[in-house]
């Protein structure tokens, strides 16, 4: 408990000086910033292996494609959130648009040129969505998404939502799909950060052009499979959400 009341003191402030120190790169271009957010994630995943005894394990990284690709990750923890942008190229994370409107953190992550996400809007949130992300992929960027939208806990069912199969589709480039475990080293509603090892497992990339049931089929069978073996939880039924073809 104690080195996780430090770590917990430890991240926010980190977070905060790189915030106010690193303002200055809002006036910048875009790649400056972006250098500002890696390097936060690797500080914050050198604090949490210092102070918590948290290591991180990468898995299958050369299953990347040399060009841009839809990667779509596990999200259990808001870990997930900062240790996955060290593993991918320029990624621009799908994120919920309120955020936006939080001072320095939303700031930045316009800066970012992030993908917002309008919920409220119904089905044109994901078509707005879809047009933003297909200007990344433009970019020669990774598209980052979390496809149940929230953390869910490990062994909790999952309920992944329509907008992944909906930008699959509109992209044409190949998805990878991401395990992971670190809803057992980074627990939900607690300050607890457990020692061991966080893995991060990238699979088999799904190439573009699959049916949309067939694709949201196959990426929920390999990435809760994936998941269950690094967690050693055995998987929940799957629940697929599909939408209708427009």
């Amino acid at each position: 408990m104690l080195r996780s009341l430090i770590f917990y003191v430890v991240f926010y402030l980190n977070t905060a000086v790189i915030l106010i120190l690193g303002s200055p790169l809002l006036f910048g271009p875009r790649r400056w910033a972006m250098a500002g957010l890696w390097f936060h994630a690797v500080t914050s995943l050198w604090w949490m292996r210092v102070i918590c005894g948290t290591h991180l394990e990468v898995r299958g990284r050369e299953k990347l494609p040399s060009g841009p690709a839809l990667v779509a990750s596990k999200h259990q923890a808001a870990w997930d959130t900062f240790g996955l942008v060290p593993l991918t190229r320029d990624p621009a994370i799908v994120m919920k648009e309120e955020l936006l409107a939080l001072p320095l953190y939303g700031w930045f992550s316009r800066k970012f040129e992030m993908i917002p996400i309008r919920r409220e809007l119904g089905p044109r949130a994901l078509r707005l969505m879809a047009r933003e992300a297909a200007k990344r992929v433009a970019q020669g960027r990774d598209v980052l998404i979390f496809p149940e939208g929230t953390r869910r806990e490990p062994g909790a069912p999952p309920a992944y939502r329509p907008g992944i199969a909906l930008l699959y589709e509109e992209l044409g480039v190949p998805c990878v799909p991401v395990a992971l475990n670190s809803g057992l080293f980074w627990p939900r509603h607690s300050i607890m950060r457990k020692a061991g090892t966080i893995v991060v497992e990238f699979l088999d990339p799904i190439p573009p052009g699959l049916p949309r049931k067939v694709f949201a089929a196959l990426l929920q069978e390999r990435i809760e499979t994936g998941t269950a073996r690094l967690t050693g939880i055995s998987p929940s039924p799957v629940v697929v959400s599909v939408p209708k073809a427009s």
